[in-house]
């Protein structure tokens, strides 16, 4: 199966049988679907859990009802981005997983690193380059249980987790795509050209390794690297909730659970995610 991607001069396309052969060891496991249009790669993965096989990525070159954290609007012309979602069968509780989308930030930053791209890390979900956003991550979650047909890494029956990670690229971005969005976002013209099954793959092939390492070890293999790629680290911010500035200081990097720490006037301060989101000064 493949599907054909226009793109401005030249033809692209993402083939089912190439993405299988690019698999590395660690996403050996996962299955592609491959779609041409759909609403939410997101959303008709978690409506599909219960007939999923196993891991699995559904990668759409357009998508209509992208959605962002917090429920914001995922803007994204046909064929000028990459959008994705990996379905995963998780043994961690909804409580234990937090955390997980910072890992997840720094496998992509390491992926395309690997694809000569340099991209920085905005908390909690944002990828930067050259200081505007350039992709954006969701995780969605869903009770479930292990069984024998299909276990997750510690063969536990007990009660684990379906976690569903959405991932956004802006490949090319023009004039009215920006003002569509009300604000400048990055792309990459470097990405845009290159193979798309590559790119999918060396993505893909990063979180399932982030994602392993993550059910056996939590968030802490991933602090350095996280503080590493921080685009505000050792920098003024100021946190906003509702469009209210709650504190300001010095940003300090993240603690196990994936929380900002903040050096402010008042001492240190951590933050959650939710409506809490971070501007520079």
């Amino acid at each position: 199966m493949e599907f054909f991607v226009q793109n401005r001069d030249k033809t692209q396309h993402l083939s089912l049988q190439e993405l299988l052969d690019l698999r590395s060891k660690e996403a050996a496991q996962i299955e592609f679907q491959l779609v041409a249009k759909t609403g939410s790669t997101n959303d008709d993965l978690l409506r599909n859990l219960a007939n999923l096989n196993g891991p699995t990525v559904l990668s759409a070159a357009s998508q209509t009802a992208g959605r962002g954290r917090a429920g914001r609007t995922w803007t994204a012309a046909p064929h000028q981005g990459l959008t994705f979602s990996l379905a995963w069968k998780m043994r961690q509780s909804t409580q234990e997983l937090m955390g997980l989308s910072l890992a997840i930030g720094v496998a992509i930053a390491d992926a395309l690193k690997q694809l000569h791209v340099a991209v920085q890390l905005k908390w909690p979900n944002d990828i930067l380059r050259e200081q505007k956003k350039f992709a954006g991550i969701l995780i969605e979650t869903a009770p479930a249980t292990m069984n024998a047909d299909f276990p997750c890494l510690n063969n536990t029956t007990e009660a684990a987790t379906w976690v569903v990670i959405g991932v956004g690229l802006n490949l090319e971005v023009d004039a009215t795509m920006e003002a569509t969005i009300g604000h400048a976002v990055a792309d990459s013209p470097w990405l845009a050209q290159m193979n798309r099954n590559l790119l999918l793959s060396t993505l893909v092939n990063h979180i399932a390794s982030a994602v392993i390492i993550f059910e056996k070890q939590g968030l802490r293999p991933f602090i350095e690297r996280w503080k590493h790629y921080h685009a505000h680290e050792g920098k003024q911010v100021r946190m906003m909730e509702n469009g209210s500035t709650i504190a300001e200081g010095i940003a300090l990097g993240i603690d196990a659970r994936g929380a900002l720490m903040l050096q402010t006037a008042h001492g240190q301060q951590t933050f959650y995610t939710g409506d809490v989101s971070l501007r520079p000064v």
